[in-house]
């Protein structure tokens, strides 16, 4: 085979969060060269060994786990577990011979991450996050270079490393223009009236969802309509108000399939704070209530959360506060055009055009530095 084609190894998932920008990366090495053979690595059960398949990408699973906050069995086996990866993770390496390997986050990078900078390999991370997390903060001094999402991000990394690019999101979403008829009919809703979107992601959050469940009743005699996305374990419950609402403006489901249709249509957002999440409402311009999670590591989420509102471009509310104020805070907001045009317009200013593009081409720039050499 030609070594005009380049190799490269994707590595890393668990959560949408990681996963589909990642696909996005893979995509957009497509474009750029049509022949490049890419291989994704992720963790065995993990949700990214159904979704890359599904987009059209050869996966390979390792055994790694992360560390149980609680007391579990689980524990006990991670050091096996990882020895198992970093095994596995040499095997792939030396099979595929890849030409660059990039990191987007999740257990699945480490391990894989760490073998191929030991032998020399140009590697890429992402970090999607304002707050970095550990894994790719102890890999920094060894690959070669660090997309990221937010400014600032020198107290974590090497200045000259550091690529600031944003967050790939799905290419469907960064073009809303004219979708508002078509979501209009996908989910069932009139286009004049003011509709709320809200998302935990795509497991939803009880938090969220407690919340919402209170205020349906109040909405509905306000007229205002709700794409609700709750997750799969609290729909069975979710099915209960389709009967009740179906009739007023309230659609429920387990997960959205178009989420740029959601976006479309949506007046305010009600979302966690995961990076992907946040990413996609600055893309889509879409003024936010941000409920960030108090479940996930070095409370990243409340980083990213304040990232936006310290430039008036989205509402927090704690996850603890949010049973007693979101409603109040979601129907205070859609009442007021002012601030939803503001933070519409300032949130815009904080997307960036093309993420997935700069990031491949930065890949493909270090995997021609190796065939150099």
């Amino acid at each position: 085979m030609s070594r005009s084609d380049k190799r490269i190894i994707i590595s890393g998932g668990g959560t949408g969060g990681h996963i589909f920008p990642a696909i996005a990366i893979a995509d957009a090495l497509k474009e750029l060269q049509p022949d490049v053979e890419i291989l994704f690595v992720g963790a065995i059960g993990k949700m990214e060994m159904e979704k890359v398949p599904a987009a059209g990408y050869k996966i390979i699973g390792i055994p790694v786990r992360g560390l149980q906050r609680r007391l579990s069995i689980e524990n006990v086996w991670l050091p096996f577990r990882l020895l198992a990866s970093l095994l596995k993770a040499w095997k792939i390496i030396r099979k595929f011979k890849p030409d660059a390997v990039v990191g987007v986050g999740g257990y699945a990078s480490g391990p894989i991450l760490g073998v191929a900078a030991m032998q020399g390999i140009p590697t890429l991370i992402q970090e999607q996050n304002s707050y970095a997390g550990i894994t790719n903060r102890l890999l920094a001094k060894k690959v070669h270079k660090i997309a990221v999402a937010y400014p600032g991000m020198n107290k974590f990394f090497p200045t000259e490393k550091i690529i600031l690019c944003g967050n790939p999101v799905r290419k469907d979403i960064q073009n809303l223009e004219g979708k508002r008829n078509e979501a209009t009919t996908f989910f069932g809703l009139n286009a004049l009236k003011t509709t709320v979107l809200v998302t935990g992601g795509s497991l939803g959050a009880l938090t969220i969802n407690e919340s919402i469940e209170k205020l349906l009743p109040r909405l509905a005699s306000l007229d205002i309509q709700m794409i609700w996305q709750c997750g799969k374990n609290y729909f069975p419950k979710a099915e209960i108000y389709l009967e009740e609402f179906s009739n007023s403006g309230i659609r429920i489901y387990p997960f959205i399939t178009r989420m740029d249709l959601a976006y479309a249509i949506a007046d305010l957002v009600v979302s966690r704070a995961g990076a992907l999440a946040i990413s996609e409402l600055c893309v889509a311009a879409k003024p936010a209530i941000l409920i960030p999670s108090p479940n996930v590591a070095e409370d990243h989420q409340t980083h990213n959360a304040l990232a936006l509102v310290k430039e008036n471009a989205a509402v927090i509310l704690k996850d603890a506060e949010a049973r007693g104020k979101l409603s109040y805070t979601i129907i205070e907001l859609v009442n007021n055009d002012v601030e939803l045009k503001n933070l519409s317009a300032n949130i815009r200013k904080m997307a960036f055009e093309d993420a997935a593009g700069t990031i491949a081409n930065e890949i493909l720039m270090i995997a021609a530095e190796k065939n150099r050499k």
